[in-house]
């Protein structure tokens, strides 16, 4: 790879292209916030009306005084950054050509992923207000179901909309849910489910993703994406020819951040899956 060649933009489309493909955790955040980011430190700042007092109306009688607006603002802080840095040897340039150099791009996004999706998922799991957080020990197929009605319910009582409920279950999770009639029998066939990455189907009003990156992995989490906002920018990419060796490298920056405006639109269940019980 020549320096002269490189064209940076080109690079880091490539590498967004891969993050999509690989994160889960994006499905339960909007992007509405994103705006320019250019730096690790910037803050987006989001406001938020309040609520409005609604009065009976008496013909033939003036009104109350209008109102004033109420507004909440909170800021999101784009304060997390990744790096990445590897380089490729000439030799190794020559045999494998610009697929060498896709893979290590690829093999990059994975890993930028599985840091973003572990922090996302953590951050939604510690904002869930406690009475919306469930302890569970499941022993059967019945008990998960059971779970995901009663997060269900959670979701229901705080107005969280029943379109684009999601939920994040864990392997071993979904393994005992495809045992349930109530999922597999859905009428929905995988190949035509698959189109967001890691989406397996529906249950209990939710479209359900599997996820490796929930804490402790064996969190279940509830969520909508109206609840949370996350912003995230390949910043800068980088070639340069390493000074003692035959090789060029290639590093890039990652910033992002993410806050969780309506915590009580996430709900969360640490479980316990034990069959013997």
């Amino acid at each position: 790879m020549s320096i002269a060649t490189f064209i940076p933009t080109i690079w880091s489309a490539r590498l967004l292209i891969h993050l999509d493909n690989a994160l889960r955790a994006r499905n339960f955040y909007n992007r509405d916030y994103e705006g320019e980011i250019t730096d690790q430190g910037g803050t987006v700042r989001i406001n938020q009306i309040g609520n409005i007092t609604v009065s009976p109306y008496l013909r033939n009688e003036d009104m109350a005084a209008p109102e004033e607006l109420q507004t909440v603002a909170q800021d999101l802080v784009i304060d997390q950054a990744l790096a990445f840095n590897f380089q490729i040897d000439d030799i190794d340039r020559v045999q494998a050509r610009a697929e060498l150099m896709d893979t290590a791009m690829a093999r990059s996004a994975y890993a930028l992923a599985e840091a973003e999706d572990t922090y996302l998922f953590q951050l939604l799991a510690d904002n869930a207000p406690t009475e919306n957080k469930t302890t569970a020990t499941i022993g059967s197929a019945d008990e998960l179901y059971e779970l995901l009605v009663h997060l269900r319910t959670i979701m229901a009582k705080n107005n969280v909309p029943s379109l684009g409920r999601m939920l994040a279950l864990p392997p071993e999770a979904l393994a005992l849910l495809l045992k349930d009639a109530r999922f597999v029998g859905t009428g929905g066939t995988f190949a035509e489910d698959t189109l967001r990455a890691g989406f397996v189907g529906r249950a209990a009003g939710f479209d359900i993703f599997e996820v490796n990156t929930t804490p402790n992995n064996n969190t279940i989490i509830a969520g909508h994406s109206i609840a949370s906002t996350f912003a995230s920018q390949i910043v800068q990419t980088e070639a340069y020819r390493m000074e003692k060796r035959f090789a060029d490298g290639l590093k890039g920056l990652s910033v992002y951040g993410a806050k969780v405006l309506m915590p009580e639109a996430t709900a969360v269940a640490e479980i316990t899956i034990d069959l013997a019980a």
